[in-house]
């Protein structure tokens, strides 16, 4: 049953949580709480400066390429909401990554991992009009944080740069359930354990394709 916000009460329900107030889905999806904002993460050194002619959804193929991304094959899904639980519509979601071997494309990488000619890397997307969004992707290696300048290491993470007019942009990164560097990420650390919960992905097979599935809602503030 949908209610007059088009949500169906499964979706509303683990939008706004239940009880404790934690935001929850079916297992192996992690979901923002409607109520409350997704939490922001720094952008990073390498947000995409090489301009290239193929952003679309499937970061795996490079248009006029016969070849497929190195590593493994992952889907990300998700919706774009605002804070009454409302799906935003044509929202621009904007997607950049480290590839198989934990590089990025960027001029100022120090990462001497190799680059893969055949991965995108870069993603630019619209939120549908029930404010769905669809990705298709390979599932990026941790890197070494001496690619900028400092030790230790960063663990797998997709960058997210949301925005729509009306909004107040928000940059923000998904990471994966049972990377064992989460615990080490300062990024995460300075949450509560239940926010640092609404930037952490689990994957479930996806049933039309068999891929692993990682659910990322994202809920975005008045501006």
């Amino acid at each position: 049953m949908k209610n007059r916000r088009g949500l169906s009460r499964r979706e509303l329900t683990r939008h706004l949580g239940i009880a404790a107030g934690i935001a929850t889905l079916s297992p192996g999806f992690a979901i923002a709480k409607a109520i409350e904002a997704t939490p922001a993460q720094v952008e990073g050194p390498f947000y995409p400066v090489i301009e290239q002619a193929d952003k679309d959804l499937d970061l795996t193929r490079i248009k006029g390429h016969s070849q497929t991304a190195a590593g493994e094959i992952i889907l990300v899904r998700g919706r774009v909401f605002d804070t009454r639980a409302q799906p935003l519509k044509n929202v621009l979601v904007d997607v950049w990554q480290a590839n198989h071997h934990g590089r990025y494309n960027h001029p100022e990488d120090k990462n001497p991992a190799p680059l893969d000619p055949h991965f995108q890397g870069w993603g630019l997307i619209r939120t549908d009009a029930d404010g769905f969004y669809n990705l298709k992707t390979i599932k990026p290696a941790p890197y070494p944080l001496s690619a900028v300048s400092e030790s230790g290491w960063r663990p797998r993470h997709i960058h997210f740069k949301v925005s729509q007019p009306g909004f107040e942009a928000l940059t923000t990164q998904m990471y994966f359930r049972g990377d064992p560097l989460i615990a080490q990420e300062a990024e995460l650390q300075r949450l509560s354990e239940a926010r640092r919960e609404l930037l952490i992905s689990d994957a479930t097979p996806d049933a039309a394709s068999g891929l692993p599935l990682f659910r990322f809602d994202i809920v975005l503030t008045t501006a």
